[in-house]
């Protein structure tokens, strides 16, 4: 049987983080509001045109690819290459031995370490990603929990409980050229998986295979038992 959520060796990160990953700055708020953030008072508030704005430009991108560094709950450090692209992909490849992956098909996720043979899968609509990766990301009803605007910094917190439960998913974006800079996603427990991006490329051009699932490999690995 696969070790759901176990932690995996190397300095890879655990299953469980893979639900908390994310791009964003070590030290953000667990389940708690990041101070000077503006809650919103309910779901007919008005979500400020500025950051719909940014959203909007951000689903625009359809296809990116670059490098990333990712931190985990205990400051752990790994980093590697990702391509992403509209709607419902994108790819993690880590470094190290382990030759660790994180691969979204659209439908689903899946999580490789080559080295331990594992292969978990997960439904990406119940994963915080679907929100990152739909063709647009809507800052309508009840999904925004907060918005701060700063002079260097726009950053939006949104959460959908009838979809990943007390996951949220924390998108900092640059006010002037409306680009991505991190993201953050909280798991249920309330803990950050921090990863950065840089060197990133848009409009890119990707193989055909760069997302495929192997399901078989999949259902081999996880019919052989621990």
């Amino acid at each position: 049987m696969k070790q759901t959520f176990a932690a995996i060796a190397d300095s890879t990160p655990s299953r469980r983080q893979f639900l908390g990953l994310g791009l964003a700055f070590a030290g953000a708020a667990a389940l708690n509001v990041v101070p000077g953030f503006h809650l919103l008072a309910s779901a007919q508030a008005a979500v400020p045109e500025a950051a719909q704005r940014i959203a909007d430009h951000f689903s625009s991108v359809k296809s990116m690819a670059g490098e990333f560094v990712q931190f985990g709950p205990k400051g752990e450090q790994t980093g590697g290459k990702f391509f992403l692209e509209r709607p419902g992909k994108i790819r993690f490849n880590y470094e190290g031995a382990s030759k660790f992956r994180v691969i979204a098909d659209g439908k689903s996720v899946v999580i490789l370490n080559q080295k331990l043979r594992t292969s978990d899968l997960y439904p990406l609509s119940k994963t915080p990603l679907k929100l990152l990766l739909d063709n647009r990301i809507d800052l309508s009803g009840d999904k925004v929990r907060s918005v701060k605007q700063e002079d260097d910094l726009t950053t939006i917190q949104l959460a959908d409980k009838s979809v990943f439960g007390n996951a949220m998913i924390t998108m900092m974006f640059d006010p002037k050229t409306y680009e991505l800079r991190q993201w953050t996603i909280t798991d249920a427990q309330g803990k950050d998986t921090t990863v950065m991006i840089f060197n990133v490329q848009e409009g890119v051009r990707f193989a055909a295979d760069t997302f495929a699932i192997d399901y078989r490999a999949n259902r081999v690995l996880n019919s052989k038992g621990p």
